[in-house]
């Protein structure tokens, strides 16, 4: 007991000392993006390459830096070889200097041959009908020269942009509802490199408006440097690089780089690692009011001009580039229930409404809008479903008794489409999380592991039925080192180790050796000085990759604590 106690001594020592002196939320640090540095280096190479000379060089000297022997680039500096950070740093080493020809060898080999018609059919190929990235992608390799043809790259339907939100889901677009800022601008760059239509011309003025109006204050579209970028290239591409879209998306770009010259996937996911720590701590936290009015403020309380989203939810960060989403609404409500003992009051009551709201059809949870169920990101998710239905439990008591109705019919109906998407050897499959080791990149442990957390605390027969499945699942596939990779016979790593401890530290009916297992696992990456090391699981829009230092310590940390509580229960027992 000595050995757990001195090692969640340490790992809370590291979470407290990372939240900001002053009290305010925590904001870690996301690691550094060959995507984004890339995209970010060529946007302000198109701006003006020699205004941003300085910047753009540094970008360069730290791709330079940190390509892998071969020639290629992961997303992340701990990610393996990556077709898209590799060919998108290829077209801006090209375009700013000169690419290496180990990278020309690479794609050479990724792509069976480099003309323009492998690389367009290598890229569209990868990312199926999803076109969120393969278009950016296609258009900056032909800004960027690597590629000559125009010709088939698609075309994205850029004036759909100024019909209502409201019908965007009706007209089936080929990317997904938080990339409008890209619909827009690659639409009319590709428009304008191509046949013309006095029809579709009309409609450009009227979408550079909408475009303006999405952009934050802050010019950072999602607060993500490669939307960001993607834009303001095409936009200089388009003949529009004095536009105010333009220079502010430029602006943030200038602003959110590094002092190494690089730039992280999103700028910071503040929200989200703040309440990963306050579960993590529980009764720990200190200076809790600070938090509550921090968590509190940052609820949106207006309609949100990218998604058009009622007020009431949460987004990932505290900056003026985010988007609500029912992940971190979720998980912001239930931060406030620990902070606050389940001190009822409007900001809490409007969260819920907010999810209650987003609910689709099929009773499960998306990320961002309702009824937008043809591309992966956009559909219910599981593992978001079930955040949901544990923010809702912890609520209902003290809702009135309309809402408390609203929500006991909601959580019924999500746990029946859970239920649906349960696979049959007893996983879920989350939708933001992932394992680059596994073949399909899937990580159903991660997925199963966080449901059956939040299920534990659901009063439902159906929710317990689902976790004793999740349960067996989970046992199945842990690693003879004790740990678990994201899926079966995957290497084990630290996250999902802490993930499944966690989990099954919540379950009654698993057998003391297998928790013991998973602990000794981690214990021996603590001996080593290893437990902090960043994994990258974070798996964003269009299959991108990225890592988070406060991962780690989170979950360890949460894992730590439930299963020295399991082992609490068995002695006593």
């Amino acid at each position: 007991m000595r050995e757990l106690d001195n090692m969640i001594d340490f790992v809370r020592g590291e979470i407290l000392k990372r939240r900001p002196e002053d009290g305010s939320i925590w904001t870690g640090h996301l690691s550094s993006s060959a995507i984004s540095t890339s995209v970010s280096v060529f946007a302000l190479f198109m701006d003006d390459a020699q205004k941003h000379q300085e910047v753009i060089q540094r970008g360069v000297e730290w791709l330079n830096k940190t390509m892998l022997p071969d020639g290629s680039w992961g997303d992340t500096p701990e990610s393996p070889a990556n077709m898209t950070a590799t060919l998108l740093t290829f077209a801006a080493l090209s375009a700013t200097g000169k690419a290496p020809e180990e990278t020309k060898h690479f794609l050479q080999q990724r792509f069976k041959g480099t003309s323009d018609q492998h690389i367009i059919s290598g890229v569209l190929n990868y990312y199926g009908k999803d076109l969120t990235f393969s278009a950016p992608i296609l258009v900056m390799c032909a800004l960027a020269g690597v590629i000559s043809s125009w010709k088939e790259i698609p075309q994205l339907p850029f004036e759909v942009s100024v019909f209502p939100q409201k019908l965007f889901r009706f007209f089936r677009l080929p990317v997904v509802s938080y990339a409008i800022p890209a619909l827009i601008a690659v639409g009319i760059l590709r428009y304008k490199k191509g046949r013309k239509n006095i029809m579709r011309e009309t409609f450009i003025s009227k979408s550079l408006i909408v475009l303006e109006k999405l952009q934050p204050e802050n010019g950072g579209f999602l607060e993500a440097a490669p939307l960001t970028g993607f834009v303001a290239m095409c936009m200089c591409g388009a003949g529009y690089k004095n536009h105010m879209a333009t220079q502010r998306g430029i602006e943030f770009l200038v602003n959110t780089v590094r002092k190494d010259g690089s730039w992280p996937i999103d700028t910071n996911l503040a929200s989200w690692v703040t309440v990963l720590s306050v579960r993590a701590l529980g009764d720990e936290v200190v200076n809790p009011e600070a938090l509550v009015n921090n968590i509190k403020s940052n609820a949106f309380t207006h309609k949100h001009p990218f998604t058009g989203a009622k007020e009431g939810g949460w987004g990932w960060t505290n900056l003026s580039g985010s988007v609500p989403d029912a992940d971190d609404t979720a998980g912001a409500l239930v931060a406030l229930h620990a902070l606050t003992k389940g001190e009822i009051c409007t900001t809490v009551e409007k969260g819920i409404e907010w999810l209650l709201d987003l609910q689709n059809s099929d009773g499960g949870m998306p990320t961002f809008c309702k009824g937008w169920g043809k591309l992966p990101f956009d559909r219910s998710s599981p593992d978001i479903s079930a955040h949901s239905l544990l923010a809702f439990q912890l609520w209902m008591n003290d809702l009135n008794p309309v809402l408390r109705s609203k929500c006991d019919k909601s959580m019924r109906r999500m746990l029946k489409w859970m239920l649906k998407e349960q696979a049959s050897d007893g996983s879920w499959t989350p939708l933001w999380f992932g394992d680059q080791d596994a073949k399909d990149e899937h990580a159903p442990v991660y997925g199963t592991a966080i449901t059956i957390e939040y299920l534990s605390g659901i009063q439902y027969p159906l929710a317990q039925q689902m976790a004793a499945k999740g349960v067996a699942y989970l046992i199945s596939t842990q690693n003879t080192d004790g740990g678990w990779g994201g899926a079966e016979n995957v290497p084990s790593k630290i996250t999902f180790t802490a993930r499944a401890l966690s989990a099954l530290s919540c379950s009654n009916t698993v057998k003391e050796d297998i928790l013991n297992q998973a602990f000794d696992f981690l214990f021996l990456k603590y001996q080593k000085g290893e437990l902090l090391q960043s994994e990258a699981i974070g798996l964003y829009f269009s299959r991108l990759w990225y890592s988070e230092e406060m991962y780690n310590i989170t979950f360890v940390l949460t894992a730590l604590k439930n299963y020295k509580t399991k082992i609490k229960q068995t002695i006593t027992n």
